[in-house]
């Protein structure tokens, strides 16, 4: 899978259920998986495995062919040139203030690249998540504080943080001011999903 693919494949998930109604538990227990790991498909947080993501369509009670229509493979390029008009607006998990614009998703063997921008409003609010991989996060403008399990971590427009994604995590921000963060995920696919 390339480009857009995985993020197609994550909006389509809740679309699909959202659509019908369903709610995450419902959908997870019928696919025989963990509400947890479907909010991580849905949120493009971790890669499905094929048998899973399979399990997940059939709980959808949705044709293959009707649930992959729209959803593009991107063709390989020797160059990727993205427009700020083509950055994709993402809804990830239930948050107030978290706005992301996905800049890019490529994937490789079995590690997947996503590039996006998170703009975080003044008292933005979310639960700690966590990512199957690697965040590296660059703040562009702002402050925030960045909570890591039971550790806060402060930056200011500058700094840069590489962190673990299975540590519990979410940022905060306390100013006045949006904060803007570029946000580099390394997510990598498990074997278990």
């Amino acid at each position: 899978m390339t480009s857009n693919t995985l993020i197609g494949i994550a909006k389509k998930v809740r679309e699909v259920r959202l659509e019908k109604g369903l709610k995450l538990i419902e959908v997870a227990k019928a696919a025989s998986v963990s509400k947890g790991l479907l909010s991580k498909i849905e949120n493009g947080r971790t890669i499905p495995s094929l048998p899973v993501l399979l399990k997940i369509i059939q709980a959808l009670k949705v044709d293959l062919t009707v649930f992959f229509e729209g959803i593009e493979d991107g063709v390989d390029h020797r160059y990727i040139h993205c427009k700020p008009a083509q950055h994709v607006s993402l809804q990830k998990e239930d948050s107030v203030g978290f706005n992301y614009f996905s800049i890019l998703q490529e994937s490789f063997n079995n590690i997947a690249l996503h590039v996006a921008i998170l703009d975080l409003d003044p008292e933005a609010e979310r639960e700690k998540v966590i990512t199957d991989g690697y965040q590296l996060l660059y703040l562009l403008d702002g402050k925030i504080d960045y909570e890591l399990d039971n550790e806060s971590v402060f930056m200011e427009a500058g700094d840069s943080l590489f962190f673990n994604g299975q540590i519990p995590h979410v940022p905060r921000n306390n100013s006045n001011e949006r904060a803007r963060i570029l946000v580099i995920y390394l997510l990598t696919t498990n074997k278990s999903h």
